[in-house]
Formats: C-alpha cells, sequence, structure tokens
C-alpha cells in the first residue's frame, strides 16, 4: 500500500536516522551515543512530530506506511523532554492503535515511558534503569500478571525481554 503522505515518510525515516545515529545506533554495531547531539536531535524531532500530529493526528500506516509510523513512535518514545507532549503522543497513540493503525506493542512502551515519568509503577515492563545497583526494570505495577498485559500487547514474555536487555547493555 502506497502511503497518502510520501513527504512525512520520508521525513518520519530520516528523522528515526538522525536519532539512532545520536544514540550511536550503526549499521554495524553501536558506538558510544553522543548526549548533547541527542538532546539537539530529540527535541527537532519533538518540534516536527508535534507539527506532524497538529496536522494530521497520529501518522498511521495508511498516511506513512508501516515503517514510518515506527518511526513515528520512537520520536514520541524519545520525547523525554516535553512530558506534557509525550502524553498528548500517548493519547493520539492510543487511538491510532484502537483504529489499527499503529502497533500495540508502540503503545505498550510509551505508556510505559509516561508512567515512568509521572513517578508510577509500568505496566509492561519496557524501561529500565541503569544505576549504582546495575541494570534493572523500572518498578512494575502487578508483576503476577506481567506477561498476561504483554502478551495482549503483542509482547513476549519478560523473562525473555530481560536476557535481551542485560545482553545489550
Amino acid at each position: 500500500m502506497t502511503p497518502h503522505r510520501p513527504d512525512l515518510t520520508d521525513e518520519l525515516l530520516r528523522r528515526r536516522a538522525a536519532d539512532q545515529h545520536a544514540r550511536g545506533v550503526r549499521a554495524h554495531g553501536t558506538v558510544a551515543p553522543d548526549f548533547d547531539a541527542m538532546r539537539t536531535v530529540d527535541a527537532d524531532n519533538t518540534a516536527a512530530l508535534k507539527r506532524i500530529t497538529a496536522e494530521c493526528g497520529w501518522p498511521g500506516r495508511t498516511l506513512v506506511g508501516e515503517e514510518a509510523t515506527d518511526a513515528a513512535w520512537l520520536l514520541a518514545q524519545h520525547a523525554d523532554a516535553d512530558p506534557d507532549y509525550q502524553q498528548q503522543a500517548l493519547t493520539l497513540l492510543r487511538e491510532a492503535v484502537a483504529a489499527g493503525e499503529a502497533e500495540p506493542r508502540h503503545l505498550a512502551y510509551l505508556t510505559d515511558r509516561c508512567l515512568v515519568h509521572q513517578g508510577e509503577p509500568q505496566l509492561y515492563g519496557t524501561q529500565y534503569v541503569n544505576d549504582e545497583h546495575g541494570l534493572r526494570p523500572q518498578t512494575i505495577s502487578d508483576p503476577d500478571n506481567l506477561d498476561t498485559r504483554r502478551a495482549g500487547a503483542g509482547l513476549g514474555p519478560f523473562a525473555e525481554y530481560d536476557a535481551q536487555m542485560r545482553e545489550l547493555y
């Protein structure tokens, strides 16, 4: 399916590439992130996503295609310096998921991100902290039902995710 707004598709994909480059993600591995570049890129990307969502709502599959919808989620996920907008993006993403225009797993990640920023326990166990105690998940609400919630969002079991996170970081 051809996206309705290929201009936005291209912009979102370019912005995702800049996001990943600043974070040290390269085609052949990872290098140390450039934190100043990350802040600059995140601010620029957040402003662009604000403009796009003000004009079009959430950039879903029909509007920009699958890959660019994924890119939009990543930009929202990294909009940490603007928690009010991140919360607004969460609302738009929730509506897009309900309409079949975005991935439930993206909603799970952004939900957790917003909850953690509000000092609340996360629901899906996607957010980690690396501090003096090492790498560990942020507090999780109702951990006994975590894997059930994760499955409902299209995520694999927490134990597998936790092992992947520890291998990566």
